[in-house]
């Protein structure tokens, strides 16, 4: 994708002195992002090089769009934006703000019309919309992106899901068109393997979708519906089980969580500690108990 700065919207942002809380590049071509603002202005979006789909989280209360000779006011927090590429917009920008931006590259969002519904691209128009609301899309912002860290290597899998995810949801439900999902074969048993070998070999590493799925050799959107449909899992839980079944061996052989969690790829003994809860509902020093191993290894912190 376009290098974050060179983004249409936020350089927009950037020379309003709105505040970049975090971003980060989740896959191809897409991005995601917070910002706060807290002023009184006009904001103008010219002709933008990529789509944007904005959650507001906090506020926002006083914002308007413009609409030909009349505006648009916004509900505040809950309130969804959608800004196709190319499409200029004007804003009435009035008090403070949090939102989320999900930035997508109009090469991307081609991709994945021919890939998903074998449609031409020049055929499906994004709708331009402001202030609308949809739990679905909301749930899956605050859920799956707000909920994890997007630089941690044991979430960017479901982050890049999430996004490519809420890509996939938007061609089917916020275009000019709404064809029915193609059905899509499994995942090889070939293919499979690939994906394991990667994930075996570079478990310390901040793997997303895009990794997994190029081992595979499919689009990021295929591979994670063929790979659910085969496996019954998603590609995310599968890296996470592996990680920590191989945080369960390391911690059979001694080594300390803290080492563990660097190869296993975690970012902490805390986050480990989390993850391994969450998955086998025991923390690492339970775990060796049950295994009758003495848990001086891990540290009685890992409880």
């Amino acid at each position: 994708m376009t290098a974050l700065a060179d983004l249409t919207i936020v350089r927009t942002l950037h020379a309003t002195g709105a505040t970049l809380r975090s971003a980060a590049h989740v896959g191809q071509g897409l991005a995601v992002a917070v910002w706060d603002r807290d002023e009184i202005a006009e904001t103008r979006y010219d002709t933008p090089n990529h789509h944007t789909l904005s959650l507001y989280l906090e506020h926002g209360e006083g914002f308007r769009k413009r609409l030909g000779n009349s505006w648009k006011c916004s509900n505040g927090a809950g309130d969804l934006c959608l800004m196709p590429a190319r499409s200029t917009s004007d804003w009435d920008v009035s008090g403070p703000i949090r939102m989320f931006h999900l930035y997508i590259a109009p090469q991307a969002f081609d991709r994945a019309t021919v890939e998903l519904f074998d449609m031409d691209p020049a055929r499906v128009t994004l709708r331009d919309d402001a202030y609308f609301r949809d739990p679905r899309i909301e749930a899956r912002i605050r859920a799956t992106i707000l909920s994890r860290h997007w630089s941690q290597p044991a979430d960017r899998v479901a982050v890049t899901q999430a996004g490519a995810d809420l890509m996939t949801y938007l061609l089917a439900h916020m275009t000019d068109r709404r064809p029915d999902m193609p059905r899509r074969g499994g995942l090889s048993q070939a293919a499979f393997r690939r994906v394991r070998a990667l994930v075996d070999a570079h478990m310390d590493l901040p793997l997303c979708l895009d990794d997994l799925a190029g081992a595979a050799g499919l689009s990021s959107f295929h591979f994670a519906r063929a790979f659910r449909q085969t496996h019954g899992e998603t590609p995310h839980h599968f890296l996470i089980r592996l990680r920590i079944e191989r945080a369960q061996h390391l911690l059979r052989q001694g080594l300390p969580p803290a080492r563990i969690a660097e190869l296993c790829g975690f970012s902490s003994h805390s986050h480990l500690t989390a993850r391994f809860r969450a998955l086998t509902g025991l923390t690492p020093s339970d775990y060796l108990r049950h295994c009758g191993l003495r848990p001086e290894g891990t540290g009685h912190s890992a409880k």
